[in-house]
């Protein structure tokens, strides 16, 4: 019986390569596309690694007409699973136009492509940003949605351009998967999450802190309305989250026969301060990781977390990871990097 043959786009990046490593060892047949902007070539190579089977890969960007539509009519795709996309929160408040042009006119190409294949099973990438600033925690499904940056304001456009396509056509199987601060690595340490230049994200700045490459943590903040006065968000580990996008496209596989659409975050429901973050992540790399107090940053939320439970309902879906498992994988990866990189100044 032939595989499913899945396209993920924006595959090569840190939440795509631990999706794809998910989707082959659960017997899908996996194409990634990817323009390598934010990822690098060799994470295919690590993923056959891993899985013993190396996905298909297409270099392309989703601005692509042209190439999306080869893409298409040389491919049987089964579904979907839409990453693809820039993420930076303050990059988004300096270049807008950047982010309305990739994240929303790039993923109505990919939207058009697939109407005109007849590919109507969906995975969209979204995230916890879609809550805004005003909801009471934590944040469930049914909601009232806002958002306070360029980057959460493409997010939601996706959702409601998603949901309008499914109202015109209910044909339409659509998981908008909303999820809240992805981190960690795969137990191999083989791919993890490699941004280029300095991290904007916590868990990758502390990597690089354990690591020796920057001088210390800067906490932006410690007046929080929270127990140790630092901001508490819902960390979920990478794994954790691939193995819900499957979960999730099965659910539409089996639940949305004639079609349907529904929002599910995935975290964990708890929430993890910055100041736990560091100290779990020392303990992992086994020593106390340096940290100064900055201001807080404009626009960050005292606390963020998800309420889990639909995902808990609709998918059998809880996350099995702990802070933990998450700090020891991520200095894994961080080991292999900085192994790799010393090689490669040997060369």
């Amino acid at each position: 019986m032939d595989k499913k043959k899945i396209l993920v786009t924006g595959g090569m990046g840190f939440i795509g390569s631990h999706t794809a490593v998910v989707l082959i060892e659960s017997g899908y047949d996996v194409v990634i596309y990817d323009n390598l902007s934010n990822s690098k070539a060799s994470v295919l190579n690590r993923i056959e690694r891993i899985t013993g089977t190396k996905p298909e890969f297409v270099f392309g960007d989703v601005l692509d007409a042209g190439a999306l539509a080869r893409l298409f009519f040389y491919n049987d795709f089964y579904a979907v699973i839409h990453f693809a996309g820039l993420k930076a929160v303050g990059e988004s408040v300096e270049q807008p136009w950047l982010y309305y042009k990739t994240n929303v006119a790039g993923s109505l190409n990919l939207y058009r492509v697939m109407i005109e294949a007849g590919v109507k099973k969906l995975i969209y990438s979204s995230s916890a940003t879609v809550y805004g600033p005003t909801n009471p925690l934590p944040y469930k499904e049914s909601m009232p949605l806002s958002a306070i940056n360029p980057y959460g304001c493409t997010k939601l456009m996706n959702e409601q351009i998603l949901r309008d396509m499914r109202a015109a056509d209910p044909a339409w199987a659509v998981a908008l998967l909303r999820y809240f601060n992805p981190v960690g690595a795969h137990k191999s340490g083989l791919i993890g999450e490699d941004p280029n230049g300095i991290p904007t994200n916590l868990m990758p700045y502390v990597a690089k802190v354990a690591a020796g490459e920057l001088d210390c943590v800067t906490i932006f903040g410690d007046d929080y309305d929270t127990p140790d006065g630092t901001g508490l968000r819902d960390y979920i580990h990478v794994m954790d989250l691939a193995r819900g996008h499957v979960m999730a496209l099965k659910y539409i596989d089996n639940e949305f026969a004639d079609g349907g659409i529904r929002a599910i975050n995935l975290g964990t429901g708890k929430a993890t301060s910055v100041r736990e973050i560091i100290a779990a992540y020392g303990k992992a790399c086994g020593h106390d990781l340096p940290s100064e107090i900055g201001p807080r940053r404009a626009g960050d939320l005292p606390a963020t977390y998800a309420d889990v439970s639909l995902a808990k309902e609709l998918l059998g879906f809880e996350a099995e990871f702990g802070l933990g498992e998450i700090c020891a994988d991520a200095w894994h990866w961080q080991q292999y990097a900085l192994e790799i990189d010393a090689l490669a100044c040997l060369k």
